[in-house]
């Protein structure tokens, strides 16, 4: 089992999802950095800690990474990037907004996401965009 798959699994146990795993170097420091969200999208600080003291085993015995870095546990945020076909997977019902590679720019309701083809709910109709079509994509929220 990967790295990646064992975390998964450490994060499910604990009633959460992973959302991603970057590396992150931030003034001089290299940054493990796991993202972490839940069904009903809200983390909270206890939760990051429970994942962290559950993972950080893990990650002494099988380092993620050569050298010093620390572990990051935490929320990827309300606004956030959609780079991965997971994070459409764990943003359907959010508002996001689309930057299709012909510059043109979409806003909506993430309704699905299935096959790589997402349907995006505007105000005026579905519309269908496949993720090799995507430019640019983020979460928002509406104040």
């Amino acid at each position: 089992m990967s790295l990646e798959k064992e975390i998964e699994a450490l994060v499910e146990s604990a009633g959460a999802k992973l959302y991603d795993i970057s590396t992150v170097n931030e003034r001089g420091e290299t940054i493990y950095r796991v993202s972490i969200i839940s069904n009903d999208k809200k983390i909270d600080l206890d939760k990051c800690v429970e994942i962290t003291h559950l993972i950080s085993p893990l990650l002494d015995v099988t380092p993620p990474l050569k050298g010093e870095y620390r572990l990051e546990v935490s929320s990827p945020g309300i606004e956030r990037d959609l780079k991965k076909e997971r994070h459409f997977e764990l943003s359907v019902g959010e508002l996001v907004k689309i930057t299709t590679n012909d510059n043109f720019n979409h806003k909506g309701k993430l309704k699905s996401f299935k096959n790589g083809v997402l349907t995006l709910e505007t105000k005026h109709d579905d519309i269908e965009i496949e993720l090799d079509d995507i430019k640019k994509a983020k979460t928002y929220f509406q104040w």
